[in-house]
C-alpha cells in the first residue's frame, strides 16, 4: 500500500462516526448480550479474547471450547445514535443491554 493510500486510509477511519448499540452472541444452548460503544470493532476484540482463553463470562469460554468457533454467531440487536448519547452513554446501554438480557433470557457480557 502506497504512503499516500495509507495516510488518506487512516484519515477516514478516524472520520468514521462509530456505531453504539447491542448484540448477542448465540451458541446451540445458550446466548450473551452484550452493549459497545462501536458494533464494527466488538465481534473482533470478543473472538480475539477467545481465542487467548481469556473471554468472560467463563460460559462463553467454555462454549468456545466445546463447540468451536463455527458454533458461534454474531447479530445486532439494537442500534443506538451517538446524538442521543451525548450524556451518559455508559448507562444508556447498560440499561438497553439489561432489558435485552430479560427479554432473551441470556447472560451479559
Amino acid at each position: 500500500m502506497k504512503r499516500e493510500d495509507r495516510k488518506a486510509a487512516v484519515a477516514a477511519y478516524k472520520e468514521r462516526k462509530p456505531l453504539a448499540g447491542v448484540f448477542v452472541v448465540r451458541c446451540a444452548a445458550e446466548q450473551w448480550v452484550g452493549a459497545a460503544p462501536d458494533l464494527a470493532t466488538i465481534w473482533n476484540r470478543i473472538s480475539f479474547a477467545l481465542r487467548q482463553g481469556v473471554a468472560a463470562p467463563a460460559s462463553l469460554q467454555a462454549a468456545w471450547r466445546e463447540h468451536g468457533a463455527d458454533s458461534l454467531s454474531f447479530d445486532v440487536l439494537e442500534e443506538v445514535d451517538q446524538d442521543d448519547l451525548a450524556f451518559g452513554r455508559e448507562r444508556a446501554l447498560r440499561k438497553r443491554r439489561d432489558h435485552w438480557c430479560a427479554a432473551l433470557g441470556a447472560e451479559a457480557i
